[in-house]
C-alpha cells in the first residue's frame, strides 16, 4: 500500500476484511468503489467507470452510487449472486484527526437480505448450513427476515443432503468445505448460489444466542450446523440477532420425502416449463390473505405430514371452515388487512423499522382479538386450542398508538414522528418553533410597513439562515444603520438585523433539538418493542396457521373437494379422482374422473397401457397429488378417498437428457430407478411413466420387466407404471399383485376419440401414427409411415411367430383398414429371448425342428442367461449385464 494516499490505504485495509464482496466505501454523499471492484461493478450495474488520483503511478479505477439510492444498486448485485460490504463513517468528520475512521457495518449476501422490496413476500429467503459429524449430516436453515430457524440431521448420504436442501431452496449455503465441494459436484444440486466454507461459532457465544437448554437437545451434526450458520450471520450482520432465538428441530421421518425430481415432476410449487407459480399445486391452493400464511402453506406443501393424528387435526380445522361459509368469509375479512407481521418483527429486531412499519405492526395487532373471538365461536376444538390463552399484544399496539403519529414520514431522522402530548419537553420545543415562525411573519409585516417596500420578504437557507431580502430597485428605501448586508444576488440584496439573528438562534436550536429528541423517543419505542419479540412472533404464527386453514378450506369448498379418510394401512382407494391443477386450468370444461384402487394382495401395481395423449401421465400424477394434498391436511378432488400414510413418492416422468452431466435420457432414468430401488419402502408410492423408453425396444422391455418384478417382489409398495410395451401385459399372469389397465379409446372408422377413462385390461395399440397425424405432420409423412408399417407387417408375416404386436389405425388419407385388434402375427424386431430373457424355459419354447445350430457365442449367452439370479439383481445391475453381453457378442 506504500505510495497510496491515506484514504486509499484505508480503503485497501478495509477491503482485506471483505475480499469476496463488493465494498461500498462511504465518501460524503456517495458509496465509492475502487480497483477491481469498480471495474466489475461498472459492468454489472451499467454505471460510468472513472478514475482518480490516489498516490500511485496511474489513476485508480473508480465508480460510485449516491447513498440515498444505494439500496437499488445493492439489490441488483445481490440478485446476480454477489455479496456487498457496506463501509460507513463511524466518526464525526468535525472531530476526526486525519482520515475519518470507517468500518464495515454489514455484509449483505443473497441469504441475508432484509429489505422488503427485494424479498418475495410469499416465499421465504433461506440461508442454509451443512455439516458432518458422527456419521451424520446436519442441515440448519434460517430466514433472517422472519427469524425462523430449522435444523435436522440424517445418515451421511449425498442424496439425503440434496433432497433436504431442495426443500428450502436456499439463496446461499455455508458449512464444511469438503461437504460443499461434494454438493457442488452433485447431480441433484443445480442452484447457482454462493457456497461459503465456515467454521462453527464458539460454544459460549452460541449459548448466549440460544441458551444451554436448546443446545443440549441437539446432536453433534445439528449443533455444528447451527454453530456455522450463527457464526456466519454474526460475522456478516455485525449486530444482535434478537429475533433468531428459537431452534425448531425435526426428524426427517416426520414428513413425506419428496426428492428434487418428484417436486419438479409433480409441479408442487412451480411449473417445469417456465418455473412460474401459475399451474402449480401451490398456485391452486394459495388463497391466503397474509404473506406469513402464504409462506406457511408453501412449507406444508413442501413437507407433507407423516402423522395421522397431526393430519386429522388439520383436516378437522379445515372441515369447520369448509362447512361454514359465513365463518370462513369472516376470517378472510379479518386477515386481509394484516401486514407481514413476521418480517415487521424482523425489522424491529434488526433496528431498521421506521414509523410506517410500526404503524403497520399496530394495525395488524388490532385484528387479533376479532380473530381469536371467531375461533372461540367456531365450535372447532383445533381452532379453540390454537387461540387458548392468546396474547393479543394489545399493550404493544396501544404503546405504538400513543407515540407515533398516524402518517409518519419515511425517514426517522427528520422529525414529524412523535404525537403531541407524549413528551412535555418536545411539546415545549414545538411551541417555541411555532411561536418563532409567527414572530417571523409579524416581523416581515412590520418591516414592510416601516420601509414601505411591499416586496420585502423573510427567507431561509441552510448556509445563511434567516434573512430579509430586498430587490435592488428598492434599496434606496432602506433606512441606514439598522440592516447588515449578508449576501448579494443579481437582482437583490439580503440583510439581517440583531433581532432576526437572535430569533434565528432560538428557532434553529428548537428545531435541532426537536429532531434529535423525536429520533431518541422513536428509538426508545423500537427498543421497547424489541423486548417482546417472542410475543409478536407467537402472534404471527397463530395468524399464519389460521390463514393456511382458511385457504385450504376456501379452495376445497369452491371446488367441491371431499375430506379424505386417513389410515395407517396399505390400501389407497380413490373414487372418481380428478387432477386438481388440470381441472382448475380447464376453465369449467368437464374433467373425466377416474378411480384409483391399490391394495396389498390383489393390486399393488397397476400396469397402464394406451396411446400417447390419452391421459396416462395425468392419471398417475393425480394419484400422487391427491396423496400429497391429503397429507398436508387438505380436502381432495374425488367423490371419496381413503388415503394411507405414504412415506415417500418416487416419480420417473418425462425424463430429459442431462446435457451438462453428459448423460442420456436413459441413463438419467436408470439412476432415478436405482435410487428408488435403494430408498423405497412398502409404504412408498412409485410412479414410472414409459419405463425403458430411452433405449432399444428389446433392452427397454427387458429392463422394464425387471424393474416391475423387483418392485413387486422385493419392495412391495404401491406403484403406477405406464408403458408402450403392450407385450408386458403378460406379467399379470405371473405377478399376483399386478393388474393391467388401459386408457379407453373409442374408434369409429378412421376417427379415434381418447376417452380419458381408465378401464381394466391391456391396450392393443399405441396409435402412434394417429397421434402424429393429430400433431399436424404433413399427410405425405403419415402416408409413408403407414406404407413402411405395411412393409414391416409383410416381412413379419414370413417369420416364425414370436410376440403379439399392436396393430394400428388407418389414416384418413390411406385406404380403409380393418379396425385395430390384437394381431396374431409377430411384431418385427422382437425375439423370444428379448421378452423372456428372465425365464429359463424361454429357450425351450422354440420348436426344435426350426432351431438352427447356435454359434458358440450364442450358446455361451444362453448359458449365462440360465445362471442369472434375477430376484437379487437391481435394474442397474441388469442393465450393466446386458451391456457386457452386447460387447462380448460384438468382439
Amino acid at each position: 500500500m506504500a505510495g497510496y494516499t491515506p484514504m486509499i490505504q484505508q480503503y485497501l485495509s478495509v477491503k482485506e476484511e471483505a475480499k469476496d464482496a463488493f465494498l461500498f466505501f462511504r465518501l460524503g454523499d456517495f458509496y465509492e468503489m475502487f480497483f477491481d471492484d469498480a471495474i466489475n461493478a461498472a459492468r454489472e450495474l451499467e454505471i460510468t467507470l472513472t478514475g482518480r488520483e490516489g498516490g500511485g503511478e496511474a489513476k485508480i479505477p473508480m465508480c460510485g452510487v449516491p447513498y440515498h439510492s444505494a439500496e437499488g444498486y445493492i439489490n441488483r448485485l445481490i440478485e446476480k449472486g454477489y455479496k456487498v460490504a457496506i463501509c460507513e463513517q463511524v466518526e464525526d468528520p468535525a472531530a476526526a484527526k486525519g482520515v475519518v475512521r470507517r468500518e464495515i457495518v454489514r455484509i449483505v449476501t443473497p441469504g441475508t437480505v432484509m429489505e422488503s422490496k427485494s424479498l418475495e413476500s410469499k416465499s421465504n429467503n433461506f440461508i442454509a448450513s451443512v455439516a458432518a459429524a458422527g456419521g451424520m449430516l446436519g442441515i440448519a436453515a434460517c430466514d433472517l427476515s422472519t427469524g425462523e430457524l430449522y435444523v435436522t440431521s440424517f445418515l451421511d448420504t449425498l442424496e439425503g443432503l440434496t433432497d433436504e436442501l431442495n426443500v428450502y431452496m436456499p439463496s446461499e449455503v455455508v458449512g464444511d468445505a469438503a461437504l460443499l465441494d461434494k454438493l457442488a459436484a452433485s447431480a441433484g444440486w443445480s442452484r447457482p448460489v454462493p457456497l461459503t466454507a465456515r467454521e462453527p461459532i464458539a460454544a459460549g457465544k452460541l449459548a448466549e444466542q440460544f441458551g444451554e437448554e436448546q443446545l443440549a437437545a441437539l446432536s453433534a451434526a445439528r449443533l455444528r450446523a447451527v454453530g456455522q450458520l450463527t457464526g456466519y450471520l454474526e460475522e456478516t450482520q455485525k449486530r444482535s440477532l434478537g429475533h433468531v432465538r428459537v431452534i425448531t428441530a425435526y426428524e426427517p421421518n416426520q414428513f413425506m420425502i419428496l426428492d428434487h425430481y418428484t417436486r419438479r415432476n409433480l409441479e408442487l410449487t412451480e411449473t417445469v416449463r417456465d418455473r412460474s407459480k401459475k399451474g402449480s399445486l401451490l398456485w391452486l391452493l394459495d388463497r391466503t390473505g397474509t404473506s406469513m400464511g402464504a409462506r406457511l402453506l408453501r412449507r406444508w406443501i413442501d413437507k407433507p405430514l407423516l402423522s395421522k393424528s397431526a393430519i386429522d387435526r388439520r383436516l378437522d380445522a379445515v372441515e369447520t371452515l369448509y362447512r361454514d361459509l359465513i365463518l370462513r368469509e369472516d376470517f378472510r375479512a379479518e386477515l386481509s388487512p394484516i401486514y407481514d407481521l413476521e418480517r415487521l418483527v424482523g425489522r424491529v429486531a434488526y433496528g431498521n423499522a421506521n414509523g410506517r412499519d410500526l404503524n403497520a405492526l399496530k394495525t395488524s395487532l388490532r385484528r387479533i382479538p376479532a380473530l381469536a373471538e371467531l375461533c372461540r365461536a367456531s365450535g372447532s376444538k383445533v381452532l379453540m386450542e390454537l387461540v387458548e390463552g392468546c396474547d393479543d399484544c394489545s399493550d404493544l399496539a396501544d404503546l405504538i398508538e400513543t407515540v407515533i403519529v398516524d402518517e409518519p414520514p419515511v425517514s426517522i431522522r427528520e422529525g414529524g414522528l412523535i404525537r403531541g402530548g407524549y413528551d412535555d419537553y418536545l411539546d415545549q420545543l414545538r411551541e417555541a418553533s411555532t411561536n418563532g415562525k409567527k414572530w417571523l411573519a409579524e416581523l416581515e409585516r412590520a418591516e414592510r410597513d416601516a420601509t414601505g417596500i411591499k416586496s420585502l420578504k423573510i427567507g431561509f437557507n441552510k448556509v445563511f439562515g434567516y434573512y430579509l431580502e430586498v430587490s435592488k430597485a428598492n434599496l434606496s428605501m432602506l433606512p441606514e444603520g439598522r440592516y447588515e448586508r449578508k449576501q448579494t444576488l443579481a437582482n437583490a440584496e439580503r440583510f439581517v438585523t440583531p433581532e432576526l439573528k437572535e430569533k434565528e438562534r432560538l428557532i434553529l436550536e428548537a428545531e435541532d433539538k426537536m429532531v434529535d429528541l423525536e429520533y431518541a423517543r422513536f428509538i426508545e419505542l423500537r427498543d421497547q418493542l424489541a423486548l417482546h419479540l417472542h410475543r409478536l412472533q407467537r402472534a404471527a404464527a397463530i395468524i399464519a396457521e389460521l390463514d393456511a386453514y382458511q385457504s385450504l378450506a376456501t379452495v376445497s369448498a369452491e371446488r367441491r373437494y371431499v375430506r379424505p379418510t386417513m389410515t395407517e394401512g396399505f390400501g389407497l382407494q380413490v373414487e372418481e379422482g380428478r387432477h386438481p391443477v388440470v381441472e382448475a386450468m380447464m376453465d369449467g370444461a368437464p374433467f373425466i374422473a377416474n378411480d384409483t384402487r391399490l391394495n396389498e394382495k390383489e393390486q399393488r401395481i397397476l400396469l397402464i397401457t394406451g396411446p400417447n395423449m390419452a391421459g396416462k401421465s395425468t392419471y398417475m400424477r393425480q394419484a400422487a397429488l391427491i396423496s400429497v394434498m391429503a397429507q398436508i391436511g387438505c380436502f381432495v378432488p374425488a367423490k371419496s378417498a381413503v388415503i394411507p400414510l405414504i412415506d415417500r413418492i418416487f416419480t420417473r416422468i418425462g425424463a430429459a437428457d442431462d446435457l451438462i452431466g453428459g448423460q442420456s435420457t436413459f441413463m438419467v432414468e436408470m439412476k432415478d430407478i436405482q435410487i428408488m430401488t435403494e430408498k423405497a419402502t412398502a409404504s412408498s408410492l412409485v410412479i414410472i411413466d414409459e419405463l425403458g423408453r430411452g433405449t432399444s425396444t428389446g433392452e427397454g422391455m427387458a429392463i422394464a420387466q425387471a424393474v416391475i418384478e423387483y418392485v413387486h417382489d422385493h419392495i412391495g409398495c404401491k406403484a403406477l407404471v405406464s408403458t408402450h410395451f403392450h407385450e408386458l401385459a403378460h406379467l399379470e399372469d405371473t405377478l399376483p399383485s399386478l393388474s393391467n389397465a388401459r386408457m379407453a379409446v373409442e374408434e369409429s372408422g378412421s376417427d379415434v376419440t381418447f376417452l380419458r377413462k381408465l378401464v381394466s385390461g391391456a391396450a392393443s395399440t399405441s396409435y402412434g401414427i394417429y397421434c402424429a397425424q393429430l400433431a399436424g405432420l404433413p399427410q405425405t409423412i403419415i402416408g409413408r409411415a403407414y406404407a413402411l408399417l405395411d412393409d414391416a407387417d409383410q416381412a413379419a408375416s414370413n417369420q416364425p411367430a414370436q410376440l403379439p404386436r399392436p396393430d394400428r389405425l388407418a389414416a384418413a388419407a390411406i385406404p380403409e383398414r380393418p379396425e385395430p385388434h390384437v394381431a396374431e402375427a409377430p411384431a418385427p424386431g422382437y425375439s423370444v429371448v428379448q421378452l423372456s430373457m428372465f425365464e429359463e424355459s424361454a429357450a425351450a419354447s422354440a420348436e426344435p425342428q426350426k432351431a438352427k445350430k447356435a454359434s458358440p457365442k450364442a450358446e455361451h449367452l444362453a448359458e449365462e442367461l440360465r445362471k442369472l439370479d434375477l430376484f437379487n439383481m437391481t435394474p442397474m445391475m441388469a442393465m450393466q449385464w446386458l451391456n457386457d453381453q452386447k460387447a462380448k457378442l460384438r468382439d
